[in-house]
């Protein structure tokens, strides 16, 4: 008989940094990947390690205290995840956005945040290729890029060394539960039984899929991304370039709200340019709901190109190698679920952060280390404010 302290249902970003966490905890750990690690959303997407994109308050909090769990990580790990920590910029196109901009600015400075508004010439100054009607920007030190799927290997790699036990190629087919509602045991694909005290939900996008075996309904359901790759080149930008209308294109909501073309404003588009370590870049992004169809859109990937035009006019004489798409497990009030369900001892959902995962990872795996092993609370946000806001429980109420 196979017996697990912890079972991981998820072979991404998110299933192994937490078995990397649980792993260097010293806990006996399987996971569980339908096909292999880093095959869905995790190499789907780009490197984001933001706070840029974060609102004020918990939001920032959250993504900040991941930021400096990868100060570490870069030291603790034996593979290279291209790991780079330039800042970025946010650019401004009107005075409209400048004033929400700059409210957006001053709230993040007084919550101790290095952001600063750049002027016409301080951002034409640093890249001097963009559209000369570009009226400003803001700068933010702090947020970094990486390789996401050379960074789920590295994690991985690590927790086998640990002791890890990945099931590659193998679903997860049913979860048993004893009489006291307690997580009993997984059966696989293969046929295989394993037991286990704790199974934690990480599967992204199929979360609520993972969620009926034990009778819950967990609210994620997909958003599509599509993102362009370009061909090598000269230098078009030296850092992650984004527009402000990124944070209205995610949030939706009246204090982030415009208005560009129908395409764009239809298909959640927005300017977001990112240099890679290969020395060409990325070009995103875009957002709809079209359930698990992760076909390409012409119209979305001219969308794309048209908003990268408009930042940077250079462009239009850049090609473009290929497209790809990928699906971001998106939550309503956009804050991730890693928690405990009250229902059921022992199981635990870590899904939901819809373009945040990569930037995230390392602090979720941290949150899930804290609630299975019962030890001391070693994060930088508050232990209750975590638990609240990032519960599953908050969706139910």
């Amino acid at each position: 008989m196979k017996k697990y302290d912890a079972v991981i249902i998820g072979g991404g970003i998110i299933g192994s940094s937490i078995a990397y966490y649980l792993t260097e905890a010293g806990l006996k750990v399987a996971l569980i990947e339908k096909k292999d690690l880093a095959s869905g959303t995790s190499s789907s997407c780009d490197g984001n390690v933001l706070i840029a994109d974060k609102q004020p308050g918990f939001d920032t909090e959250l993504a900040y205290c991941s930021q400096q769990i990868f100060d570490n990580l870069s030291e603790e790990l034996n593979r290279d995840f291209d790991y780079t920590q330039r800042g970025s910029i946010y650019l401004i196109e009107s005075k409209e956005e400048w004033e929400t901009a700059e409210k957006f600015v001053n709230k993040q400075r007084e919550n101790g945040y290095s952001m600063r508004m750049m002027d016409y010439d301080r951002v034409h100054e640093d890249e001097p290729l963009l559209a000369d009607d570009i009226i400003g920007g803001i700068e933010i030190d702090s947020d970094a890029s990486i390789y996401p799927m050379a960074l789920v290997y590295s994690l991985a790699e690590k927790a086998i060394k640990n002791g890890l036990h990945v099931y590659n190629y193998t679903e997860v087919v049913d979860i048993s539960l004893n009489k006291g509602k307690r997580v009993k045991s997984v059966r696989l694909s293969n046929s295989e039984k394993i037991y286990c005290d704790n199974v934690i939900n990480a599967a992204g996008v199929w979360a609520p899929l993972i969620g009926k075996m034990v009778g819950i309904n967990i609210p994620i359901k997909p958003r599509q991304g599509q993102m362009l790759v370009a061909e090598k080149t000269f230098q078009i930008g030296k850092r992650k370039i984004v527009e402000f209308g990124y944070m209205m294109a995610k949030f939706g909501e009246k204090d982030y709200s415009r208005k560009v073309h129908e395409v764009i404003d239809k298909n959640g588009i927005a300017f977001v340019f990112e240099p890679t370590q290969a020395n060409n870049f990325l070009i995103g992004s875009s957002r709809r709901f079209v359930g698990y169809d992760t076909r390409l859109s012409l119209d979305v990937m001219r969308g794309l190109a048209a908003r990268a035009m408009r930042f940077f006019p250079v462009l239009k004489d850049i090609n473009v190698i290929r497209g790809y798409s990928g699906l971001r497990p998106y939550v309503a009030d956009h804050f991730p679920i890693v928690s405990a369900v009250d229902s059921i001892k022992g199981y635990y959902i870590a899904a939901g952060h819809e373009g945040d995962g990569i930037g995230l990872a390392p602090v979720t795996g941290k949150i899930i280390q804290n609630f299975i092993t019962d030890s001391s609370w070693d994060l930088s946000i508050d232990k209750d404010e975590t638990i609240s806001k990032l519960s599953f429980s908050r969706l139910r109420d």
